[in-house]
C-alpha cells in the first residue's frame, strides 16, 4: 500500500475561530442548510461530534455520491485543528483503502485566516493516484469552503 499526499490551502477574511465552528463543530447544521442543493442532511451515526464520533454526510440526488462516513481522529479546539478519516462511501474505491484528512485554520496577519487541508489517500498495492483522480473531490471541498466564507462575511454574528 502507498501514501499519497496533497495539501491545499486558501486565505479568508474570516477569523480561524469562526472558520473552525462552521466547518468543523457546527458543520451538521450549518451545511445543510446553507448547500442544500448539494448536501442533504449531516447526521452523526455514532458519538455527539466528539474524538471517535462517525458523521455521515448525505448528499443531493442526482450527484454521483449518495454518502460517505467519516471517523473523527483528532479535535483541536484551543489549536483549531481537526483529524478525521473517510471509512465508509457507497461508491467502491477502485483504487483506495482509506483517505485521512487534516484541516487547521491558522490566524493571518489582516484578521482573518489561512485554511490547510491536507489529505493521505492510501492506496491499494500497485495502484499509483495522480492528483486529477481525485481533483473533482477537492474542487467540490474548496467550493464548499467558499460557500461557507460568503455566509460568514454576510452573517458577521454568526459564530462570533
Amino acid at each position: 500500500m502507498a501514501v499519497t499526499c496533497f495539501a491545499q490551502e486558501f486565505a479568508t477574511p474570516i477569523t480561524p475561530s469562526r472558520m473552525f465552528k462552521a466547518l468543523i463543530l457546527d458543520s451538521h447544521n450549518l451545511i445543510p442548510k446553507i448547500a442544500p442543493q448539494g448536501i442533504k442532511s449531516i447526521d452523526f451515526v455514532e458519538g455527539d461530534g466528539g474524538v471517535g464520533s462517525v458523521k455521515q454526510t448525505n448528499f443531493a440526488d442526482g450527484g454521483h455520491l449518495k454518502y460517505m462516513k467519516h471517523k473523527i481522529n483528532a479535535l483541536d479546539a484551543e489549536n483549531l485543528v481537526c483529524k478525521y478519516t473517510l471509512i465508509e462511501a457507497d461508491v467502491v474505491f477502485d483504487k483506495i483503502e482509506s483517505v485521512a484528512y487534516e484541516v487547521k485554520f491558522e490566524a493571518s496577519g489582516d484578521g482573518g485566516c489561512v485554511c490547510k487541508m491536507t489529505s493521505e489517500y492510501h492506496t491499494k498495492a500497485g495502484v499509483e493516484l495522480k492528483e486529477e483522480d481525485i481533483k473533482q473531490g477537492k474542487d467540490k471541498a474548496m467550493g464548499l469552503y467558499k460557500v461557507v466564507e460568503e455566509y460568514l462575511l454576510a452573517n458577521p454574528s454568526v459564530y462570533a
